[in-house]
């Protein structure tokens, strides 16, 4: 666990001067097994450091520059902590930015103070308490429809109602764990087990291990097999490639150097089964849940060892809100048994199927179908973040209201992903900066409404399988 930092920190009063590192050595120190990472130009031995409060989240940027990054997640003294895992001070000269980089990582590290002066940090209660009662009176409506009506219709409409509530809670509790409400995690912390675990029927443990590492590497491929560089949400095949290089990543692992007849066809088709996939999104997302709550499984070998290691953050109340939940939602799709199998399954899938759109649709719009990174070859974080996320706006007759409402404040999705700890209902301030600082440093900048999104997604979905279809005709020509 670091301890070559550890030793410079012990013999500190006897050495003044800190061990000169270059740029180039960082960058061979990249798995989690063997990970330094540079902060202000200090540079940090994290090795297997899985007790990390984080997770693994950490060796996202093994052998990269995590200052940027770490400003977002972590509240102000933090690298407190970071103290006994100092290695040595980097040789600036060897990073080769030049005073234009230098000077816009300067100008949006300012904007950031600017931001904390202005109070944008700051989380209205009352807000969030209105969201929470909000969510709950449509569960209550939901609920009250199967209760007391007969009508088929009326118990469809219920469970499009109950989706959609998910949705909701989604955002919810994405914003307290993103400790966007309260300054004190745990408070925020147990509001989210309420909200993800009880209501909503995802792991927060899983979802926290999965989210933390696409904020910080986002729409990145990982830079090795042992790397923990990649963003987890793009890591979709066989059934979706978001780049050629993605859809010929199985092809390349297998032993035969040849693709399965089923990513064949997935990458071929991915255009048309993109949707489809989305409504059967929410059973995958409750099955990892499931799994990683009851210790039977985890998603990545990167959450497996974080929990092997570290354990899940509330090991009692996770397994037993989860429970809990299943609970409610068995007894309620099944009107406490008064109806048959088949038409229960009817409205379980129906609330299931809507609600994984419904949550898809948003963060699908937020980054699929934008730029795609190399690890090795990432910009900095303020481009990184800009360049692969989409925000969005009304139009096509969709009011901005609703767009706000049914987005959840990711409609900001740039701001959200730039600031991750500001409380959605500050991202429209945030926008404006953003977008002026943006201008003025001639950083691209995306928006797009609902429809216009997702026909690009579908059109960079399409050129893949174009590009797989080129390839594999160049391979066999007779195909």
């Amino acid at each position: 666990m670091g301890k070559g930092g550890r030793a410079v920190v012990a013999d500190k009063k006897e050495q003044v001067e800190l061990p000169q590192i270059t740029w180039e050595e960082v960058k061979k120190h990249n798995t989690p097994k063997d990970a330094w990472m540079v902060h202000q130009n200090k540079v940090y031995d994290v090795s297997d450091w899985y007790e990390h409060p984080g997770g693994a989240v950490i060796f996202t940027h093994a052998g990269d520059d995590m200052t940027d990054i770490f400003a977002a997640f972590h509240a102000t003294g933090s690298m407190k902590t970071m103290k006994p895992f100092l290695k040595g001070e980097l040789v600036a000269e060897s990073t080769k930015k030049d005073q234009h980089q230098l000077d816009f990582e300067k100008g949006y590290r300012e904007l950031r103070i600017q931001m904390v002066k202005m109070g944008l940090f700051q989380s209205s209660k009352l807000y969030y308490l209105f969201k929470i009662c909000f969510n709950l009176s449509m569960w209550a409506v939901a609920v009250s429809m199967v209760m007391f009506s007969d009508k088929t219709s009326v118990h469809i409409a219920s469970a499009l109602l109950l989706g959609l509530f998910w949705q909701q809670c989604g955002w919810l509790a994405h914003d307290f764990m993103h400790h966007q409400v309260f300054k004190n995690r745990l408070f925020g912390d147990l509001v989210g087990l309420f909200v993800g675990n009880f209501l909503q029927g995802f792991s927060v443990s899983w979802w926290k291990n999965k989210h933390n590492g696409h904020h910080a590497v986002t729409n990145l491929h990982a830079s090795g097999d042992e790397a923990q560089d990649g963003d987890p949400d793009i890591d979709t095949m066989p059934l979706l490639a978001w780049t050629l290089k993605q859809a010929n990543s199985l092809k390349e692992a297998d032993p035969n150097g040849k693709h399965s007849p089923m990513t064949k066809f997935f990458i071929k088709h991915q255009a048309i089964t993109y949707f489809p996939i989305l409504l059967l999104a929410r059973l995958s997302w409750l099955n990892e849940s499931f799994k990683t709550a009851l210790g039977l499984g985890a998603s990545t070998e990167n959450a497996k060892e974080e929990f092997k290691r570290k354990g899940l953050a509330y090991p009692i109340a996770e397994p037993t809100l989860l429970l809990m939940f299943h609970t409610w939602n068995f007894a309620l799709s099944c009107k406490f048994g008064e109806w048959s199998f088949a038409y229960s399954a009817m409205y379980y899938m129906t609330a299931c199927m809507s609600s994984g759109l419904f949550l898809a649709l948003v963060f699908g719009l937020g980054h699929n179908g934008m730029a795609v990174y190399d690890a090795e070859t990432r910009p900095d974080f303020w481009k990184l973040q800009v360049t692969t996320t989409r925000n969005i706006i009304g139009g096509h007759g969709m009011p901005q209201w609703f767009v706000d409402w049914f987005c959840g404040g990711l409609q900001y999705q740039v701001e959200h992903h730039l600031f991750p700890t500001v409380p959605r209902h500050n991202l429209h301030k945030v926008h404006k900066l953003v977008d002026s600082f943006c201008k003025k440093w001639d950083v691209s900048y995306h928006e797009a409404d609902m429809i216009d999104g997702n026909l690009e997604v579908l059109k960079h979905l399409k050129s893949v399988s174009n590009d797989f279809i080129s390839e594999m005709v160049k391979e066999f020509p007779a195909m």
